[in-house]
């Protein structure tokens, strides 16, 4: 009985291996060779070119079926997430997954969990029963994680989140560096009266703020406690954190520049400096962090700020993931840092002179 892939070309009309062995003019091992990836030093380059220009004449492709049985493998991975629907950095992780996915001929197919336990749990077993390669563990903030059940049971990779145990390899932003970029880069302009704005009781607040002072302690600044307001995530919480520190203050007695816990808290204090007549970046630079799509430069001005690199984690957690799948290996349970990169824009400037 012959392969799922070559049954009849005149039945279906789809072109099979056969069809392409007969229009090169070679075996049709030779051809199986090219398409499963054995042709270098079985066959000359002359020969798999032949095969692949009528591949393309014929329109040809390989059965996925067939090569994934004959392969143990279906070239599908799973990527389950939290909130794919309401995060507005989603996009890019999953689009770095898919289109690294895609690169190696893999489809990705993915489960929005609503961060519910259950449902994760079912959707591990789901996943599982149709066979994936692997699975991408995705959370939209950076947390740690109960790892659910059943991800042991084949390759898998974390993507922004850490692991309650320490059991698989995860990918997740260098948030200690971003917040040493962000003083940097305020630094670099000459600020040395300083604030930070926002935060809440998670790993991505700590270690910004831990990276913020770390930077400034290298230049011998130390930030006046009530200059460090956690007043949560969202632009209230930044307009009434800016409005604590700068209302009432002199030109000398408030910082000239602020770094926001994130894109979101940064525009608060851009609400907040309007209200008090305070120019950005004349009188006050104003740095972010995440840069949110659809928000972070459309505001007033344009913000400048580190950018969380969702889909360099989408792309490296997928990487990770096909390599173990190639390999049969699986890979050792340790976390990759990404750089945050910096998105410049208008709201940082010189440090004003009084």
């Amino acid at each position: 009985m012959g392969s799922t892939e070559d049954k009849g070309a005149g039945g279906s009309g789809r072109p099979t291996s056969r069809d392409v062995a007969r229009l090169a003019g070679v075996s049709h091992t030779a051809v199986s060779f090219v398409f499963n990836g054995r042709a270098e030093g079985n066959l000359s380059p002359a020969t798999q070119e032949r095969i692949r220009q009528a591949a393309a004449q014929l329109g040809y492709r390989p059965d996925p079926v067939a090569r994934g049985l004959r392969r143990r493998r279906t070239a599908v991975i799973g990527l389950i997430t939290d909130e794919i629907a309401s995060s507005p950095f989603a996009g890019r992780l999953l689009r770095g997954a898919m289109e690294t996915a895609w690169g190696s001929e893999h489809l990705v197919l993915t489960v929005d969990s609503g961060g519910d336990r259950a449902k994760e749990d079912a959707a591990v077993a789901e996943l599982l029963d149709r066979r994936v390669d692997g699975i991408i563990y995705a959370a939209m903030s950076l947390r740690r994680v109960r790892v659910p059940e059943g991800l042991h049971r084949t390759h898998s990779v974390l993507a922004n989140c850490l692991p309650e145990d320490d059991s698989l390899p995860a990918v997740i932003p260098a948030e200690r560096a971003g917040g040493r970029t962000a003083a940097r880069l305020l630094l670099e302009e000459g600020h040395r009266r300083v604030a930070m704005i926002g935060g809440c009781d998670d790993i991505a607040s700590t270690e910004r703020l831990r990276g913020f002072r770390d930077a400034l302690r290298a230049e011998g600044i130390t930030v006046p406690k009530e200059w460090v307001v956690r007043s949560g995530g969202e632009i209230s919480g930044g307009y009434e954190g800016a409005l604590r520190i700068l209302d009432g203050a002199s030109a000398d007695g408030r910082p000239t520049g602020v770094f926001c816990y994130n894109d979101r808290v940064a525009a608060g204090v851009l609400h907040a400096a309007t209200r008090l007549g305070i120019a950005v970046p004349g009188d006050l630079s104003v740095v972010g962090y995440d840069d949110q799509e659809h928000m972070a430069a459309f505001l007033s001005p344009p913000l400048t700020t580190v950018a969380l690199p969702h889909r360099a984690m989408g792309e490296a957690a997928a990487r990770l993931l096909l390599d173990a799948i190639d390999t049969g290996r699986t890979p050792p349970a340790t976390v990759r840092r990404l750089a945050c990169p910096v998105i410049n824009r208008a709201s940082l400037g010189p440090a004003p002179t009084r």
